[in-house]
């Protein structure tokens, strides 16, 4: 193997914006701040999450951040900033990374994910089911 994830990982969290839960807290609910929750739809209808946040699970993220591609979303062409996670913050670290290779400016990540951001207190909501 060339590079296992834990290299992937330090190469992302080496060139992207990580914030501490704490830091996270107060963006919620703001008009200029995305969450973005990366997570299955299945572990956000399981665990919850941050109110308000837009759902794109991992494996679309490119494609909808690319405006060029047919599933591209609008809310990613906007003059936001976009705050990813995960459940640990591994795959939002990874995200973020990409985000901020295909040109998106104002990427960050929550360090520690949604698990810190529960255990932190912060708001949680559960979706109604599809």
């Amino acid at each position: 193997m060339k590079k296992g994830y834990k290299a992937l990982l330090a190469e992302a969290e080496a060139e992207i914006q990580t914030i501490p839960v704490e830091q996270a807290l107060p963006l919620q609910g703001t008009t200029e701040t995305v969450f973005v929750d990366l997570r299955d739809p299945r572990e956000i209808q399981r665990e919850g999450r941050i109110p308000g946040s837009f759902s794109c699970p991992r494996g679309m993220l490119e494609f909808w951040i690319d405006p060029d591609s047919p599933y591209a979303k609008p809310i990613f062409q906007e003059a936001k900033r976009f705050v990813f996670y995960c459940a640990s913050g591994w795959r939002s670290a990874l995200a973020a990374k990409t985000a901020q290779d295909m040109g998106l400016d104002n990427v960050a990540h929550v360090g520690g994910g949604y698990t810190a951001w529960k255990t932190a207190g912060g708001p949680t909501e559960v979706p109604p089911p599809r």
